[in-house]
């Protein structure tokens, strides 16, 4: 595996993301809602994107933030770390703002969540790559300090899904919270699971209201 990822600082709550295929999932979400709703639908928020599914996976407001603006004097901030996985040829999400990997790499934005750092991982093209999600997941909740692990892999790929579900069903710790994020409901285990598409029509500003304007039934 890539040393670099090796050497991690871990936060506290992980998200770990296959780039490429959320870009993908995005993009036809575009098409799909800009003919039903019938007007252009920007790129998506990335911050807000990434806000939306750590609250899909748990992650909530320190508790010393509720009902004030700021911490505490010495309290320490609730950091999430996002990890972006993708293949190397390909340099952006390229239906996202900001998308650009290289520019997301090493970024930081805080939210009422607290911090979030982005770091984005090429895969090499090399054999046994496509397993380099995999690899990263099980680095990922192997680590004593990791609580919440919120991961996006290709669940259309059911060698790579099979693999992440088979990884998460080996994790022997009640104190991690894990949650796997997919378009649809897939076949479970030791894990949680959410939509993906609530969090990416978020972000590309699509309102329940547009989809049913008249409150139809």
């Amino acid at each position: 595996m890539n040393n670099k990822i090796q050497d991690t600082k871990w936060s506290e709550n992980v998200i770990l993301v296959d780039a490429d295929y959320v870009d993908k999932v995005a993009f036809n979400l575009t098409v799909n809602f800009e003919r039903m709703i019938g007007r252009r639908i920007p790129k998506a928020d990335m911050a807000k994107w990434i806000v939306c599914v750590a609250l899909d996976g748990g992650v909530r407001p320190p508790k010393d933030s509720l009902g004030s603006k700021e911490q505490g004097a010495g309290s320490k901030t609730q950091s999430t770390l996002v990890v972006l996985v993708h293949k190397k040829e390909k340099t952006a999400m390229e239906n996202f703002e900001p998308g650009v990997y290289e520019e997301l790499n090493g970024k930081a934005f805080k939210d009422q969540l607290g911090e979030f750092e982005i770091g984005a991982y090429p895969i090499e093209p090399i054999p046994g790559g496509e397993d380099y999600l995999i690899d990263a997941l099980k680095l990922v909740t192997g680590q004593k300090d990791v609580k919440r692990v919120i991961v996006i892999p290709d669940a259309e790929n059911d060698y790579i899904y099979n693999k992440v579900r088979e990884a998460l069903n080996r994790v022997d710790d009640d104190e991690k919270r894990m949650t796997v994020l997919a378009m649809q409901p897939m076949p479970g285990g030791n894990f949680k699971q959410e939509i993906l598409g609530y969090s990416l029509m978020a972000a590309l500003g699509i309102s329940s209201e547009e989809l049913n304007p008249r409150g139809e039934r």
